[in-house]
């Protein structure tokens, strides 16, 4: 596998059971879960893929993790640069900690204090940046440069491709524990890595499951792009709750795959999200980030098309601040 951005296909299934391996020894495998009441008022069977219960709070270790295995020992002197808001962020920390190797990360200033902090509680280097003006591509990229690290990009690349593809191969595999046939994935949507990954490994083994993007409103750019082939943009106007997942467009690397392997896009609204989140603390007994509950948000508000077999959500992650969270699920008026 060449980690090179050589278009489509960028990944295989032999890739992400491959990733499976090398992740094992350092990975959590998340728990796959059910609720009746969940069940019951969506009129479906639906099964919750818990990113949460991964190391740093989000899906974004597998494939940092995958990543940095990957470096020589040359590379790993030298360090690595990542940009993120904050889940790659921790990913990459938390990775690199484990292999002995040196990381700075390029994060907005205003992203979330837990996830500022969990970053430099890891050992990185955190350099910020004002996300609304300033590209943190742009400065990620002269920080390698300069230092000869290496850039480790939070889904344009094929081997963070495949670690988040590692998730796909654990809901295949649970689903049959579980007696369940799947008929569809929804997955959140940022840079489109996840989405990626899981859409290989999972139409790889079972092609007539349905593989959804959710975004949130103001951010669809891969639901536009998907609808009218070619790479949208977001507006520098748009604005979310869902800090996880404001890309500006989709991947060089993970459109091609996203197009070919999906179904559509669906896209939710933050207030929908805030009633995701309010629903799985009250009733699922879970936390779940903005980024990580819209597409528990589209189950709930009904956007998910009619399926054969059981519908799969993935909870991506669990890092937010405790004041944004206690406001958002302390909402009686909602």
């Amino acid at each position: 596998m060449n980690p090179s951005p050589v278009i489509s296909p960028a990944i295989s299934i032999a890739d992400i059971v491959d990733a499976a391996r090398v992740i094992a020894p350092a990975a959590v495998r998340t728990p796959l879960l059910e609720n009746a009441v969940l069940n019951d008022r969506v009129g479906r069977r639906v099964l919750l893929k818990f990113e949460g219960a991964q190391r740093t709070g989000s899906f974004k270790f597998r494939g940092a993790y995958n990543r940095l295995a990957r470096l020589d020992a040359r590379e790993r002197a030298a360090g690595v640069v990542a940009w993120s808001s904050g889940n790659h962020a921790q990913g990459i920390a938390a990775a690199a900690r484990l292999l002995g190797i040196p990381a700075t990360i390029v994060m907005p200033a205003d992203a979330p204090a837990i996830k500022l902090a969990n970053t430099r509680a890891l050992g990185a280097e955190i350099v910020t940046y004002d996300r609304h003006t300033e590209s943190r591509e742009e400065i990620a990229t002269t920080l390698s440069q300069s230092r000869g690290a290496t850039l480790v990009p939070s889904f344009d690349d094929p081997y963070i491709i495949a670690g988040q593809g590692t998730a796909g191969l654990e809901i295949l595999e649970q689903a049959a524990q579980a007696d369940a046939t799947i008929g569809q994935i929804l997955v959140c949507c940022g840079g489109g890595g996840l989405t990626a990954g899981i859409a290989t490994a999972v139409k790889a083994r079972s092609p007539g499951t349905t593989i959804y993007t959710v975004e949130p409103a103001g951010f669809d750019d891969t639901a536009r792009s998907l609808a009218s082939g070619v790479h949208e943009t977001v507006s520098p106007d748009a604005r979310s709750i869902c800090d996880a997942l404001m890309a500006p467009s989709p991947g060089a690397l993970t459109f091609p795959i996203n197009q070919a392997l999906l179904s559509g896009g669906l896209v939710v609204s933050d207030d929908q999200v805030r009633d995701a989140m309010r629903f799985a603390f009250s009733t699922l007994k879970l936390v779940v980030e903005p980024g990580g509950a819209v597409a528990l948000a589209a189950m709930l508000a009904g956007f998910a098309p009619p399926c054969d077999g059981a519908s799969v959500v993935v909870l991506s992650g669990s890092n937010v601040d405790s004041a944004a969270y206690a406001a958002i699920i302390g909402d009686s008026a909602a």
